[in-house]
């Protein structure tokens, strides 16, 4: 009855993180998700081995916060490898107190995938996209902060 009720927990964790199942997607998922014309999505590609993408979550989760009320969804596109999916990285996740919705790409040959997120993307991480379909569109690669987000969001929620 122990093992049922063990595996039956590590099966919870490993599919959900702070409540949340975490989706396996492909380059064109993650861009069919950026499709509605009144709304700003955050993209951010990250994985749970790379230190500066570690470093910046608490960002992503003030900008979550700070923008609940508002037309702005935040996605977290982790790159961890697949050994990694679903069980570690929802541990990780549930361990940092992630909020945004997570979901793990499951390409992995960056010179198909990368090309059809951003052709400009030389492929470092943490990379963070922001788009507002027909309107706004911009790519950082490289670490961000909330400050940085917020103002890039203010301006294009204000036109």
């Amino acid at each position: 009855m122990r093992k049922i009720f063990l595996l039956a927990t590590l099966f919870a964790v490993a599919v959900s993180a702070n409540g949340q199942k975490i989706p396996a997607y492909t380059a064109t998922d993650v861009m069919h998700v950026a499709t509605s014309a009144d709304t700003v999505y955050v993209i951010n590609f990250w994985a749970t081995w790379c230190a500066p993408c570690v470093q910046e979550l608490p960002e992503f989760n003030a900008v979550y916060d700070r923008y609940a009320d508002k037309p702005v969804k935040v996605l977290m596109v982790s790159l961890d490898f697949k050994e990694d999916y679903p069980n570690k990285l929802a541990m990780f996740i549930k361990r940092k107190n992630l909020r945004p919705e997570v979901a793990w790409l499951m390409d992995t040959d960056p010179n198909i995938f990368i090309p059809r997120i951003e052709e400009t993307w030389q492929g470092s991480i943490p990379a963070t996209l922001i788009v507002m379909p027909g309107r706004y569109k911009k790519f950082v690669e490289g670490q961000v902060t909330a400050a940085q987000l917020s103002g890039l969001l203010d301006k294009v929620l204000q036109e």
